[in-house]
């Protein structure tokens, strides 16, 4: 299925379970943001909406209730994901606000949760690193459904290279990093292409740089 087929059958499943205040909430609160972090980010990252819960209720130190934008929860864990936008709401934010927003996410650490944040900014243009950023945290979760890469040391390297730089890189920096000439520094790079662990980021007949292919498991290294 599609990204667009996906998703509506995603929010249709979550809005038929739900009722009054919090059918509410997914209706009007799971905006365009929202979207766009599941296109931009989870999708191309995990290609599936598995344990992913939209506008997710939870409690708050008032005992009132409160909504993730999206929550990740499976055995042994329960991830919050909020997503900022630097618009009105932030710019004329009141102390007490400004308080109560950091009580929020205390208490959520302090019931369990984990809490991972993205700008809209970054998930409108560089979503690359809020992929990453996720597959390196459910990396050190599930150990089990990752890519274990069967490397050698420069092969990982590259790796994490590739990884820490959160955009394509060129030979030219992989010859610099490891100590080698560009020329073997570009046939590693070639080598890793083969194994799919890289992607061609620009170039055709001769590729100029690559990226880590984010499809499927994230990397354990």
């Amino acid at each position: 299925m599609t990204f667009q087929q996906e998703y509506e059958q995603f929010i249709t499943d979550h809005g038929q379970s739900r009722t009054g205040e919090a059918a509410r909430r997914l209706r009007e609160g799971h905006g365009h943001a929202e979207k766009l972090f599941l296109e931009h980010v989870w999708w191309p990252a995990f290609g599936h909406f598995k344990h992913l819960y939209p506008e997710f209720e939870v409690t708050d130190y008032k005992d009132g209730f409160r909504y993730l934008d999206y929550a990740y929860i499976r055995s042994g864990l329960m991830l919050a994901i909020e997503l900022d936008g630097f618009g009105a709401h932030w710019r004329n934010i009141s102390r007490w606000q400004f308080a109560d927003h950091n009580r929020r996410q205390n208490d959520l650490i302090m019931d369990g949760w984990k809490v991972l944040r993205f700008a809209y900014d970054d998930i409108k243009d560089n979503p690359r690193y809020c992929q990453q950023k996720l597959q390196q945290f459910m990396g050190r979760w599930y150990g089990d459904e990752q890519r274990v890469l069967d490397a050698d040391y420069k092969e990982k390297e590259i790796i994490r290279y590739a990884l820490k730089a959160v955009r394509p890189v060129k030979p030219l920096e992989i010859s610099s990093y490891m100590g080698v000439d560009v020329k073997t520094a570009r046939k590693w790079l070639v080598q890793l292409v083969d194994k799919r662990w890289l992607l061609p980021a620009s170039g055709s007949k001769r590729i100029r740089s690559y990226r880590l292919n984010v499809e499927g498991k994230p990397f354990i290294l």
